[in-house]
């Protein structure tokens, strides 16, 4: 059996309590090395087999869970944040799918989850944003057709940048193309949940040159979006004059 766990943004204690369990009873885990905290290994039994997926292939992977397999052995495949985000998790499942292995996935709190919590942010406040678009820069990886930062910025929508930080002069550009403008708030944080955690508040105007400040080239989300700012409405869910399923409002 081959557990997909998605390993949380970084701090050891944000991992599922379903994740945590997985990874003591492992006898083998596959881990994305260059972006887990390596402190959750801690938690692996003392002859459980660790492999850092950053130095393998795919196929390399598939041949040691394979090998497991055949042992009668577990494995976990330990994934950064949750593993439906940029976890290359698909063809993992569709090649397992066709050796007749069985997997299951356990969730995990993603990064931009924590990027808001360390910046005490909401990117759905009332009256100013409902939507947020995660997604990232156009690098040696392209994005389809239709999802170019220009024309997802013109939503003007919150938004959730991933690995896109080492390409910040290009992507304000592009972002500027859209219904943003150099004064909207911006964030930077870095390493969100680790013990290293930067956070960096600036406008978009202003992204690329706060990053170079800071020496700021990889492993850090980007933010943007007037939530960031301080003006919104208040929730009419808790408005006293607003009747619900639960409580009789006074407009009622």
């Amino acid at each position: 059996m081959v557990h997909f766990v998605g390993a949380g943004p970084g701090a050891p204690d944000l991992i599922t309590l379903r994740g945590a369990a997985l990874l003591e009873r492992a006898d083998q885990v596959i881990y994305a090395g260059s972006l887990v905290n390596p402190a959750l290994l801690s938690r692996c039994r003392a002859d459980c087999v660790l492999r850092n997926s950053a130095e393998m292939t795919l196929e390399q992977v598939l041949a040691a869970i394979e090998s497991a397999e055949a042992a009668g052995k577990t494995t976990v495949r330990l994934h950064t944040g949750d593993p439906s985000l940029y976890g290359a998790v698909r063809e993992q499942m569709d090649r397992l799918d066709a050796l007749g292995i069985a997997w299951d996935v356990t969730p995990g709190v993603s990064s931009f989850s924590a990027a808001a919590a360390a910046l005490g942010a909401e990117y759905t406040l009332p009256g100013v944003s409902q939507t947020l678009i995660l997604s990232r820069m156009a690098g040696r990886t392209p994005v389809p057709e239709g999802e170019s930062i220009e024309a997802l910025a013109r939503h003007g929508a919150s938004m959730a940048l991933f690995l896109s930080a080492g390409m910040l002069d290009a992507l304000q550009s592009e972002l500027l193309k859209g219904a943003y403008t150099e004064d909207t708030p911006a964030a930077i944080v870095y390493k969100a949940s680790w013990p290293q955690e930067r956070t960096l508040r600036c406008t978009l105007g202003t992204l690329a040159e706060t990053a170079k400040a800071a020496q700021i080239t990889k492993t850090a989300l980007i933010l943007l979006g007037d939530f960031l700012s301080a003006d919104f409405e208040r929730s009419r869910l808790y408005a006293p004059d607003f009747t619900t399923g639960y409580r009789r409002g006074t407009e009622a």
